[in-house]
């Protein structure tokens, strides 16, 4: 997955907050990546709302 990619949020892996669990089933686009803990790479993605956050790469899609 690459910065200025579309992608879709396709399952939540933990617990979180009601501002993220409704991205759930929208497209946002890859704005850059964020360092985890000990789990690997984030993915920052930006919605059209211009509401941002980081998901991890198994629950996102990528969208033609």
């Amino acid at each position: 997955m690459e910065i200025g990619q579309k992608v879709k949020v396709v399952r939540l892996r933990d617990r979180v907050s009601a501002p993220i669990v409704k991205r759930l089933g929208q497209v946002g686009i890859i704005q850059g990546y964020k360092m985890t803990d000990s789990s690997g790479v984030g993915i920052i993605v930006k919605f059209e709302d211009n509401f941002t956050t980081w998901f991890f790469e198994d629950e996102l899609k990528l969208q033609q």
